[in-house]
């Protein structure tokens, strides 16, 4: 098993997670065959290890990471993540082809999967980076950046981006900026099926208010059937995944996984053909209940993990009460597992 390089804690081992270790080599179109997308304040490590004891097959992405933060900032800080994670990509926000050639460098010395570059993020503060959702007007820059990372390093290099951006609606503008990019040789493209609203619209409302359109996906797939093209943008089930995957390569779910993580649980046997989840949703809490005393035992709040499985019994009689008691901060001293054996007390009463 890979030792991630450069990291000054050693990698993160954990017994009761078996992963294989990342190979270098051109991964194929199935590797992106389901995928849980880069989610700000979401998908961090915590949140990543949770969804893996879940789904071993599924592509788990960072929240995105700014270059600036990797080559001013605490580096460990951002890149740190448990080897049980794999298969992982680094999700990087920037558009100075050097920067990001060199936040690549790291990802590879980490020991990451993948490097994916961020075209999709609408915020304004995104914008004013200069960075995000605007770069599909710069197509060129993009690709300027795709080579440089792809010069840099032996990993996949992948491109997550719109439609569209603000109201042009022309499939014409989609595509020619999937084959301007494909040229500086990336392969893989994950298309987030809203155009962005760069102006009069929040980041929660760009991924509501913007029409879905799902037909330009799939007519991107039928135009360049060499590429892998993922799907990404308001699925909910496991038959929608089912059907899409008729049309592209991959399906990337994002609010769903994260609101509703137990809808994973059979993504290995239904979509990749690996034996059934063994573990039911209280043996997966007993799991992450250790894993939350091992945090603790590190100097972090076990908090910074639970937040993260507050999903996990929904559409359960008394998962309201669970929550509850997992999101009470008067409880935030207590032990894991003491807060554990309250929550299903109070979910069991409030069942009765």
């Amino acid at each position: 098993m890979r030792v991630c390089a450069g990291t000054t804690t050693g990698a993160r081992l954990d017994p009761t997670i078996s992963v294989d270790t990342p190979s270098t080599s051109t991964p194929a179109a199935a590797d992106w065959k389901l995928s849980v997308a880069p989610m700000m304040d979401w998908t961090d490590r915590h949140c990543r290890y949770f969804h893996r004891l879940i789904t071993q097959h599924t592509r788990l992405y960072t929240e995105m990471v700014t270059t600036g933060a990797l080559l001013h900032g605490n580096v460990p800080r951002h890149l740190d993540f448990s080897h049980q994670e794999h298969p992982v990509a680094l999700q990087l926000g920037g558009s100075e082809h050097h920067d990001l050639a060199a936040c690549a460098r790291l990802a590879q010395q980490w020991g990451y999967d993948e490097v994916n570059l961020n075209c999709g993020c609408p915020s304004e503060r995104v914008q004013r980076g200069a960075f995000g959702a605007c770069l599909m007007a710069e197509p060129n820059t993009v690709a300027d950046g795709v080579k440089a990372m792809r010069d840099a390093v032996d990993l996949p290099v992948t491109v997550k981006h719109r439609i569209g951006i603000d109201h042009t609606e022309s499939y014409a503008f989609v595509r020619d900026f999937v084959g301007t990019v494909a040229q500086a040789g990336c392969e893989v493209f994950i298309v987030h099926a809203r155009n962005a609203w760069l102006k009069g619209l929040s980041p929660k409302e760009n991924r509501e208010v913007p029409p879905l359109r799902y037909e330009m996906v799939h007519q991107l797939k039928r135009d360049f059937p060499q590429l892998t093209i993922v799907l990404n943008g308001g699925v909910t089930t496991n038959d929608q995944i089912a059907d899409h995957l008729t049309h592209v390569d991959g399906v990337m779910l994002g609010r769903e996984a994260y609101h509703n993580p137990w809808c994973m649980a059979e993504w290995d046997e239904r979509f990749y053909g690996a034996s059934p989840q063994t573990l039911d949703r209280a043996a997966l809490e007993s799991l992450m209940v250790d894993y939350m005393e091992r945090v603790v035992a590190s100097g972090e709040p076990w908090s910074h993990v639970s937040r993260h499985m507050l999903g996990l019994w929904n559409s359960t009689p008394g998962a309201r009460k669970w929550r509850q008691v997992w999101s009470d901060h008067k409880l935030k001293a207590e032990p894991p597992r003491v807060v554990s054996e309250l929550a299903h007390r109070r979910e069991l009463a409030s069942a009765a």
